[in-house]
């Protein structure tokens, strides 16, 4: 029983090892085959519990998916010119951040973040494929390399960071909350005792809602459900007490229910959720193409320039005309990039201000900025911005 259970986890080890080869040409078949052949021999040199095969047999496969991922730096800038797309992993069921318009397009917070790097590499916000997914593919989807980008509310943890892939930039400060129904009468997150709280499979949400109730005592229920919609409709069916997520998707999901007012969410913030894309190990030139495009979004605002005002022609303003590729370089050519970068970038996009403003701000789910951590940095040279938070990035120069 116990080599017919090695041959089956052996043989599945290696066709999933060929898939992720195929992907992204990371490994041989050669390669494959030597991974299989230590597992058996590990096997046969001595005494392995099915539990030791499995184990190992675990190890060798994040081995294999992690080598897989990776391509030589400049490669996959390469690639995505081939290709002529940006593919991006997703969702489409949270407004503000990733969801479908009425004309069906994909649009939010985070799409705009994966449209800004298809304008700054492809010169087209629209070249762009979206791969939707769920909270728990997250991890996988980045680790295989399939994709290029990954800008999913994705939160930055020390094991994701080193496991998962690369995070780029923190775009939006977050933090975890509960909703309840307003005629539950709980005020405070403490008074959840004994409570079932609903919360998305494999997340931060579903960690940080059990250290909480283990750290207060309260002994909740946690109920799990793969995706942010079904945990939803069982919230307003009346399966759980409270509902828990990061405090702007409460807000965004909220604004959906037929009754919003019947909700509310309480005061307590139990975590640090900060969130952004995220892109394979492996590419540095990839790495630093993400980081430079989050900083031109961010710097445009802290500039005053906007999508209806990107300069073509020398301002006089230097720190303005270096950023806009009218003189000098902030590395743009060590990129691959174009001089004229930001001016694509921000003409298809807008700057970090109205990316937030039409997804997250006033004319989308509506989530003030003053007086957040996401307005600009309190020394940002801008003086009709929001100011005394923590989106900075670094100088471009």
């Amino acid at each position: 029983m116990l080599r017919k259970k090695l041959y089956i986890l052996v043989a599945a080890l290696a066709a999933m090892a060929a898939i992720l080869a195929a992907c992204s040409g990371g490994l041989s078949e050669e390669d494959v085959e030597e991974r299989a052949q230590e597992l058996a021999a590990e096997r046969t040199a001595g005494a392995m519990t099915e539990a030791d095969i499995e184990t190992r047999a675990q190890e060798l496969a994040e081995e294999m998916m992690a080598e897989s991922a990776m391509m030589p730096t400049g490669e996959r800038l390469q690639a995505v010119k081939d290709r002529g797309k940006v593919i991006c992993a997703s969702r489409n069921d949270v407004p503000g951040y990733g969801f479908l318009d009425a004309g069906g397009n994909s649009v939010g917070f985070d799409i705009d973040l994966c449209r800004a790097i298809a304008a700054a590499v492809l010169g087209d916000p629209n070249a762009i494929e979206i791969r939707l997914i769920s909270a728990a593919e997250r991890g996988p989807t980045i680790q295989s390399g399939e994709v290029d980008m990954l800008v999913r509310t994705v939160t930055w943890t020390t094991t994701r960071d080193a496991q998962w892939g690369n995070y780029a930039q923190t775009m939006f400060y977050d933090g975890q909350g509960f909703m309840v129904r307003k005629d539950s009468g709980i005020e405070s997150a403490l008074e959840l005792e004994g409570a079932t709280v609903c919360v998305t499979q494999g997340t931060t949400t579903e960690l940080n809602l059990q250290d909480f109730s283990n750290q207060y005592d309260l002994n909740i229920t946690a109920s799990t459900f793969e995706d942010t919609e079904a945990v939803k409709a069982a919230y307003e069916g009346g399966t759980c007490d409270a509902f828990t997520n990061d405090r702007s998707q409460l807000a965004a999901i909220g604004s959906g229910f037929d009754d919003p007012n019947a909700h509310v969410t309480l005061p307590e913030t139990i975590s640090e959720e900060p969130l952004g894309p995220v892109v394979p190990h492996g590419d540095d030139q990839w790495f630093d193409i993400v980081k430079t495009v989050m900083s031109i979004l961010i710097y445009s605002e802290a500039y005053s320039i906007t999508s209806d005002t990107v300069p073509t022609a020398k301002t006089g303003e230097t720190a303005i005309d270096r950023l806009f590729g009218l003189e000098g370089s902030f590395g743009q050519e060590s990129l691959g990039l174009s001089d004229t970068v930001a001016q694509d970038i921000i003409m298809a996009v807008g700057n970090y201000g109205e990316i937030y403003a039409r997804n997250l701000g006033p004319d989308g789910i509506n989530l003030p900025r003053e007086g957040s951590r996401n307005a600009l940095w309190a020394e940002a040279p801008c003086t009709d911005c929001p100011k005394g938070g923590q989106i900075y990035a670094a100088p471009p120069r």
